[in-house]
């Protein structure tokens, strides 16, 4: 019997927080999956992580790099998907543990062939950020066709059906091709899009990148000047500890820490929504508001 879910988990040489993002998929609520964990151009160190996980669920796609980013990999690993939706993992990005359960009940319900979950951006300095994006708004969803992306890969899930229609990820792009197939599956749709609003995925700034996102950077700045901001949203980073490592370890820790971050990221969510309406955006460090 086929699987509920594939999930394609790309790597590129990061053996040292490869183990995480794979551990993550493994915990998760919903069981009923695949991993495919797709080599491009690995070298032995990556090969000993994925060779310590004995899971039946995992199938390691050890290929040679392929050209640019080697998009061409992860779509020969999807010809071999066998899950009725696809989701998609990154070797630095960590799933709670109701990722796959809550995207795949969204699609259920909503009948949707394309849907993503709210994310928790991870910074350097330690702020979980929920990125606010919500598609299912149509000028939000204009916005994201015709100007640009702030959705990392890893919150995304789809049907198989539209993947093959769509023609799987353009092979001929640097980067930003996940943003492409995006872009020709809402297209190519009539079924409008799904959003989980839990947040269940944590991303985590790219080693190719010196700086995140403007939506990022304006929430870190939110976040530094407000005294109010959640503790669960927050983690005591270390110089030379990967960050994923300290979440992960929190979570494995402690059952509860997936809930509380999410809670926790909701409630960020609303008092950010609440200082909009209520109080001058300079006064973020305020406890208290004053009303105009």
């Amino acid at each position: 019997m086929n699987p509920r879910i594939t999930v394609l988990l790309p790597t590129h040489d990061r053996p040292d927080v490869l183990s995480f993002a794979i551990e993550s998929v493994l915990w998760q609520t919903e069981e009923d999956f695949e991993l495919l964990v797709v080599g491009d151009g690995c070298t032995d160190a990556t090969r000993d992580v994925v060779r310590r996980f004995s899971d039946r669920r995992i199938r390691w796609f050890d290929l040679p790099k392929g050209p640019l980013s080697g998009y061409n990999n992860r779509n020969a690993a999807l010809q071999e998907a066998r899950g009725h939706y696809i989701a998609y993992g990154q070797d630095d990005d960590i799933f709670l543990p109701d990722h796959l359960a809550r995207l795949a009940a969204e699609l259920d319900a909503t009948g949707s062939e394309w849907g993503y979950c709210r994310t928790l951006w991870c910074v350097p300095k330690g702020y979980l950020l929920p990125v606010l994006v919500n598609l299912t708004n149509p000028d939000e969803l204009d916005w994201f066709i015709n100007t640009g992306n702030s959705i990392p890969s890893s919150s995304v899930m789809h049907t198989r059906e539209s993947l093959a229609r769509a023609g799987y990820w353009p092979t001929d792009m640097p980067k930003v091709a996940d943003y492409q197939l995006w872009r020709r599956i809402i297209g190519s749709s009539d079924r409008g899009v799904a959003y989980s609003t839990a947040a269940t995925l944590v991303h985590f700034r790219a080693r190719s990148r010196d700086r995140d996102i403007g939506p990022v950077h304006a929430m870190e700045t939110i976040a530094e000047g407000a005294a109010w901001w959640p503790a669960a949203c927050r983690l005591d980073v270390e110089d030379g500890v990967p960050e994923q490592a300290t979440l992960f370890l929190r979570l494995l820790q402690d059952p509860t820490a997936g809930r509380e971050i999410q809670r926790a990221a909701a409630s960020a969510a609303d008092r950010i929504a609440w200082g909009t309406v209520f109080r001058p955006a300079d006064t973020w460090s305020a406890t208290r508001a004053t009303p105009r």
